[in-house]
């Protein structure tokens, strides 16, 4: 299981013919089902001078538990005897033990995948919160607490897009110990974390170290946002806390790179508790949508659109219909806030969006052909779309034709369109564009032809980007380029 060149951080092993991922609170904790958000800094720190980590961990490891889950499945005979191929997660060096266990008809087994996870305690009612991919198809879910107490716990809520989920422990006892949550806001690169977890199934294990940085994008998902830590964390510690000094939890361990050696990924606390009660009230979080395709800025595009630097999501198409067309909100526009939130990169705005619920009423602040306007937006519903799979890029076949050295690009026009037949080395075009691209617009001005391409590029004039509107396969970006 692969976040593209990270790995979440549950421990997979076979069993059976088997697969298988503060302090404690005080008896004023609060019994609504809302975990206890401290205000920034209002509690004194747990340690002071020299860190005593181990008087922290012993104040804090009770709330921290151990997560076992059991994925069944159906499997015929022949299919037994590679479990490598069998199951292809099973991996860091879990021993496999695996035996098939024969059903009762037709020569079938049944393999039982085992993940194991981390999570901790939020509240006195018994809800563990963990990250979704823990439990992920889960037939069946058990919590070890730290003084090995074991319960039975249900699935009641999950999201995968922030990959959080939380459980409730069955039959819960009146005397849970409750993680205290910080705030993710306030913490500060350089400040010491200490991450407990279950790594390799070793059961509750301590780490100490920093919060390398903050906001960073791994792809993981449409919200990343991670606190990036070298407090080792492992395959098992997924879902686990990750404190500060004052002994709140200030994120949710993640992700790690496998590549690299003391990097790990946390998930903000604070992003956690913006949906922890929708999921515990109803199982799911609905978001609002702005119905727009983003792209990313760089210094090249910044320029074209008038920015004086880097900043903003620039909107790559609008969805048809959607709020952002009725807002007035159009192809090349930048969007550079909503409701005062500066969008300080494009990942930012999804993000951002998706804190509003559906039918909320925003104000985004637009570039339009480089003025700036603020717009009204009423977000639709966020939905969960259907995979439809992954289709290849291809372009259209074309026949030699006309050069444009103005952008050292040779083009053609096929069905109407204008379509890159080639990219000369080291032009300007070089990096920019490929074999295939169809150009749609230079300046926001629709193109009508290959020579109204040239009179386009050529009445832009020289000193400033050109900026162009490209569709390759089903996809369409902008590209600036330099000349």
């Amino acid at each position: 299981m692969q976040l593209r060149q990270l790995i979440p951080l549950a421990v997979v092993a076979a069993l059976s013919l088997g697969t298988g991922c503060q302090h404690a609170a005080s008896a004023s904790a609060p019994t609504d089902g809302t975990p206890q958000t401290p205000a920034p800094f209002a509690t004194p720190p747990v340690l002071t001078g020299t860190p005593d980590i181990a008087t922290l961990v012993a104040k804090v490891k009770p709330s921290v538990v151990n997560i076992t889950t059991v994925q069944e499945r159906r499997v015929s005979r022949g299919e037994t005897g590679d479990l490598g191929q069998l199951f292809p997660f099973l991996h860091q060096g879990q021993p496999p033990g695996a035996h098939p266990h024969h059903g009762g008809g037709g020569g079938d087994a049944v393999a039982k995948q085992q993940a194991l996870g981390s999570g901790f305690l939020v509240d006195a009612q018994g809800h563990v919160v963990t990250n979704a991919h823990v439990v992920e198809g889960a037939d069946t879910v058990k919590v070890r607490l730290a003084d090995d107490r074991e319960f039975k716990a249900k699935v009641v809520g999950k999201d995968e897009r922030l990959d959080v989920a939380v459980l409730q422990l069955e039959n819960a006892p009146t005397d849970l110990p409750v993680a205290a949550l910080g705030l993710s806001e306030g913490t500060r690169v350089g400040e010491y974390v200490v991450a407990i977890g279950n790594p390799f199934g070793l059961g509750n294990t301590v780490t100490m170290g920093i919060v390398s940085a903050k906001g960073r994008t791994i792809g993981a998902g449409p919200y990343d946002d991670f606190i990036q830590t070298d407090a080792s964390i492992n395959p098992g510690n997924s879902g686990g806390p990750l404190f500060n000094l004052r002994g709140q939890v200030v994120g949710i361990n993640t992700a790690i790179n496998p590549q690299g050696k003391g990097i790990g990924f946390a998930i903000p606390i604070d992003a956690v508790k913006q949906v922890y009660s929708e999921l515990v009230a109803t199982g799911h979080v609905t978001r609002g949508r702005l119905g727009v395709v983003i792209q990313g800025m760089d210094e090249d595009l910044a320029k074209a659109v008038g920015l004086d630097r880097v900043r903003g999501a620039l909107v790559e198409d609008v969805e048809a219909g959607g709020p952002a067309e009725k807002a007035g909100i159009k192809s090349g526009d930048v969007v550079l806030s909503i409701d005062g939130q500066v969008v300080t990169h494009s990942e930012d705005l999804p993000r951002l969006v998706a804190m509003h619920h559906p039918g909320t009423q925003v104000k985004l602040t637009v570039l339009h052909e480089r003025q700036t306007r603020d717009v009204g937006a009423t977000l639709a519903a966020l939905e969960e779309k259907a995979d439809r799979g992954e289709r290849p890029e291809s372009g259209p076949s074309v026949e030699p034709g006309a050069r444009t050295s103005a952008l050292g690009i040779g083009v053609v026009e096929q069905d109407g369109q204008v379509v890159v037949e080639s990219v000369s080395p080291d032009g300007p075009a070089d990096g920019k564009l490929r074999t295939g691209d169809v150009i749609q617009e230079v300046n926001h001005q629709p193109i009508a032809g290959a020579d109204d391409l040239s009179t386009k590029i050529r009445s832009a004039g020289v000193g400033k980007p050109l900026l162009l509107r490209v569709k390759h396969g089903d996809g369409s970006r902008y590209v600036a380029i330099e000349r």
